[in-house]
This record gives structure tokens, sequence and C-alpha cells, in this order.
């Protein structure tokens, strides 16, 4: 398995590509080196013998302006991850908010249809009470005979 697959690469969703870039972005370059002996020394660079690198003045300013093309370079492609992010959200909430209009217009149908109906039903009742009472005083009638 390349460092390409696996969990990371899916819970990125980043493409073998990007990732690649990405990761040449983070790997360090070896275009500016430590100080050769002859070179000027800023008095704050380190002390002889110390462990640490000491740059001249000019290599502190390359390293530091690669520094930053690199650091742009990622901020530039955090962006546009992040706005295919939000296109992908906004393709998502369209589709949804037409599924949603869909139902809602299914269910105003469904509404319609149960009030006329209810409106059928209702007009039904009340013809059926009215004879009912029509039976009721000719049963009356009858038994008042």
């Amino acid at each position: 398995m390349s460092f390409c697959e696996g969990p990371v690469f899916e819970e990125t969703r980043f493409t073998p590509d990007e990732f690649q870039e990405l990761w040449s972005l983070l790997q360090p370059n070896d275009s500016v080196s430590p100080v050769q002996s002859g070179d000027s020394v800023s008095p704050n660079s380190g002390s002889e013998g110390s462990s640490r690198a000491v740059y001249t003045d000019r290599e502190r300013r390359l390293r530091r302006k690669e520094s930053n093309r690199l650091s742009a370079q990622r901020s530039r492609w955090r962006k546009k991850r992040h706005q295919e992010e939000l296109k992908d959200q906004v393709n998502r909430f369209s589709t949804e908010n037409e599924e949603m209009k869909n139902r809602l217009g299914s269910a105003l149908h469904y509404c319609h249809v149960v009030r006329s109906h209810n409106e059928m039903l209702s007009s039904e009742s009340i013809a059926l009470r009215a004879r009912l009472s029509d039976l009721h005083m000719i049963l009356y009638a009858m038994q008042s005979q």
C-alpha cells in the first residue's frame, strides 16, 4: 500500500495527485545549506561549537522566502479545497431543497384530496341526517294514527 492510500487518504478525500503535491511541499528543500567558512555570520545566529546550524543573513532571507512561498502555496491549496467543499455542500443542499419542495407539493396535493373527500362526506352526512329525520317523522306519524 502506498502512502496515498488507506484511512488518511480516505478521510481527507484528496486525490493521489493532490496528496503527492502536498507531500512534496512538506519535504525539506536542500537549496539552502549551513554556512561554510568565510561567510559573514550575524551575531545572533549561533555560537562556535553549537549543535545549531549557522546561516548568513542572505541564507536566512532565502530560507524565509522559501518558507513563505510554501506557506502561501499551502494556503491557496487549503482555500481551493474549502471552496470545493462549499460547492459540494451547495449541491447537496440544492438537491435536498428540491426533494423537500417535491414532498411539500405531494403533501399539499394529498391535503387537498383529503379536504375534498371530507367535504363530500360532510355533505353526505347532512343529507343522511335529513333523511333520517324525515324517516323519524314518518314513523312517529304512523305510530300516532
